[in-house]
């Protein structure tokens, strides 16, 4: 960390969020940010990371492996999404794809996982065109701009994480991991926790070893 978070002059501070939508502790802190954001002064960025584009080259048990490799296409789409409409649709978009995935428990297969982000699509009144990046193309424009997306993640926050990040005003870390999602003025007292310790020069860590499944209620 090299920068501490600042307000603006307005007063409002800002959180960008790195997410992979198939992540289900990135959906948990993504919730919290949502949260928090009702009861304090945030604005929130909602950019792409990739678990594949992380895990490419590594040894990985067959569940997980396959699960890497069915997430190639929900990345694209929404870096796509981001290309062509804008950064600004990416938040709607996650939350649609997120909660056919999370609380509703589909994309157990490639075939579901498309389906998902084909009605997620319509529902926040997206193209369907988007789905045709679907198929992982190694060096394509939108394979060139996930990498871009992701690395910049990496760039913040160090090489040894994966999702969430969360970047706040500038200073990023990965997590927070929570389960449930805090919600009310719990999630602003945490939001306020994290402004401590961004805006704190020299804090690195705080860690404990988790002890639960994802609780989406």
């Amino acid at each position: 960390m090299t920068t501490s978070p600042s307000s603006t002059s307005s007063g409002r501070t800002s959180a960008e969020m790195f997410f992979d939508p198939l992540c289900p502790w990135a959906w948990m802190t993504s919730r919290w940010l949502i949260e928090a954001a009702k009861v304090r002064d945030l604005d929130i960025t909602w950019t792409v990371m990739s678990l594949s584009v992380l895990n490419e080259g590594r040894d990985l048990d067959e569940k997980y492996r396959a699960l890497m490799d069915r997430g190639w296409g929900p990345v694209r789409v929404l870096v796509k999404a981001a290309q062509d409409h804008g950064p600004e649709v990416l938040g709607d978009l996650y939350t649609a794809i997120g909660t056919r995935r999370h609380p509703g428990g589909r994309g157990g297969d490639d075939a579901d996982m498309k389906a998902v982000v084909e009605e997620s699509l319509a529902e926040v009144g997206l193209p369907a065109e988007l789905i045709e990046v679907w198929e992982n193309v190694p060096g394509d424009d939108v394979d060139k701009a996930l990498r871009a997306s992701h690395q910049r993640a990496i760039d913040l926050v160090g090489d040894d994480v994966g999702t969430p990040v969360v970047a706040v005003e500038g200073v990023a870390f990965f997590g927070p991991v929570v389960t449930p999602a805090p919600k009310g003025e719990a999630a602003g007292r945490l939001w306020d926790g994290c402004l401590l310790v961004a805006g704190t020069p020299g804090f690195y860590e705080l860690k404990r070893s988790r002890d639960a499944e994802p609780d989406f209620s």
